[in-house]
């Protein structure tokens, strides 16, 4: 079994990926929607949070985990994988690499939480990887508590993702990196505001096939579908079909909500 996490919603665009790559493979989602963001909140209590679920997913029976969000992967994928060394993990990291190599214009954009927009880890990839590209880092705080809501028609939503891109477009931005995975179901709106001016650059697809390469006995299964949250888990399920993975809803099990953890 596979082991999908997030702080809320955002991970469901990754585990959807992942179940396209490995359709016999059972997952376990795990959303901690009890501390839904993680963007705003410090370090050391997104580590507590994502060694806390870790040991549940593996307690679960888990021989792979999946940390399908970028700002706990910048806080504590290091600290998760020291406490299980011998199992596969895989993070989740903004698209900075794919994105400068096949930008035009030398310049991209990440749009990012405020805690993966000031990270080390963030800042890394940029020195790594895009040398000779001007890299615009974009915090958007909110975005992802509104994807939460599930309410993506929001004018006032459209406004804002419009009143921050469109400036990044202005300035020559022809790679908009998605550095949080709720932000792959803002695409309904990015992708008409970007049309004939960028590209969108998500990495979900990029974290199935490396899913692929490593899960091995872990990918095995009957396709089931487990899902785990820290508040509301019924709302995971009600969450599919509002984000177009209706598909998902029908080998999702009886959500399971885990208060205590």
């Amino acid at each position: 079994m596979i082991g999908v996490f997030d702080s809320g919603l955002g991970g469901l665009s990754v585990l959807a990926a992942i179940a396209r790559a490995q359709p016999r493979a059972d997952l376990l989602y795990f959303a901690d929607t009890a501390h839904v963001p993680y963007g705003n909140k410090p370090d050391h209590f997104i580590r507590g949070r994502v060694v806390a679920i870790g040991e549940h997913l593996v307690a679960q029976g888990c021989g792979m985990l999946v940390v399908a969000c970028n700002t706990a992967t910048a806080a504590a994928v290091r600290a998760l994988r020291e406490n299980y060394p011998e199992l596969p993990i895989v993070g989740v990291e903004p698209g900075v690499k794919p994105a400068a190599a096949a930008s035009l214009s030398r310049h991209i954009a990440v749009l990012a939480t405020e805690s993966t927009a000031n990270s080390e880890r963030l800042a890394r990839l940029i020195a790594d990887h895009a040398a000779g590209v001007t890299v615009h880092v974009e915090a958007c705080p909110g975005w992802a508590t509104r994807v939460e809501s599930l309410h993506l028609d929001d004018p006032a939503l459209i406004a804002e993702v419009r009143a921050r891109v469109t400036p990044l477009l202005d300035a020559g931005a022809d790679r908009i990196v998605l550095g949080c995975t709720h932000y792959s179901f803002l695409e309904p709106i990015l992708a008409p505001l970007i049309a004939g001016k960028a590209e969108l650059v998500d990495v979900a697809d990029a974290v199935a096939r490396q899913c692929v390469r490593l899960a091995g006995k872990a990918a095995e299964g009957d396709s089931r579908l487990f899902l785990h949250a820290t508040s509301h888990a019924d709302r995971l399920h009600a969450a599919l079909p509002a984000l177009g993975l209706g598909w998902l809803s029908r080998r999702a099990n009886t959500p399971a909500s885990l208060r205590h953890l």
